[in-house]
């Protein structure tokens, strides 16, 4: 998954930005109920969204 994070945010010269979730940086992520690799694909569409991050700011949670 580098490709998508840390890989990704150092080809854009946006490392100290972006890439890692770490205290001031971006972050665009999705909290969910259930871990996506633990249940059976029949199950996935029953998994909620438990909180959902942009920027680093939460815009939604429940």
């Amino acid at each position: 998954m580098r490709a998508y994070t840390v890989d990704a945010a150092y080809a854009q010269f946006a490392e100290k930005r972006k890439g890692t979730l770490e205290k001031g940086k971006l972050a665009d992520f999705v909290l969910l109920d259930r871990d996506l690799t633990r249940i059976p694909p029949s199950e996935i569409r029953k998994v909620q969204v438990r909180m959902t991050v942009v920027g680093g700011k939460v815009v939604f949670e429940k």
